[in-house]
């Protein structure tokens, strides 16, 4: 069975694609021995992050079960998770880390 794309920590709320994607087509997500299925709403080009679950404003993006960053808009699943929806929280120096 072909992998369309990969998680690699149960937390996350992301997956990679490992191919391009297109729009109406299932793709299978891989996390550890389970296999999960995502319809794709918008083309995804290869290697870019697709929402395996909607995200809402706000909510964190979570990658190898990491927070990489802030959803600036609500992410349907199955669509694409990058710059135009996504906003950075590494390396920004207006953010205090909590004591």
């Amino acid at each position: 069975m072909a992998i369309d794309a990969i998680m690699l920590n149960p937390a996350d709320n992301v997956a990679t694609a490992v191919q391009v994607l297109k729009a109406g087509q299932k793709a299978d997500v891989r996390l550890g021995h389970d296999i999960k299925q995502v319809l794709i709403g918008e083309d995804i080009p290869y290697g870019h992050k697709i929402a395996v679950y909607s995200i809402r404003k706000g909510q964190d993006i979570i990658k190898y079960g990491e927070v990489i960053g802030r959803a600036t808009q609500d992410i349907l699943a199955g669509h694409h998770a990058h710059v135009q929806n996504i906003e950075s929280l590494r390396g920004r120096g207006d953010l205090q880390k909590e004591a």
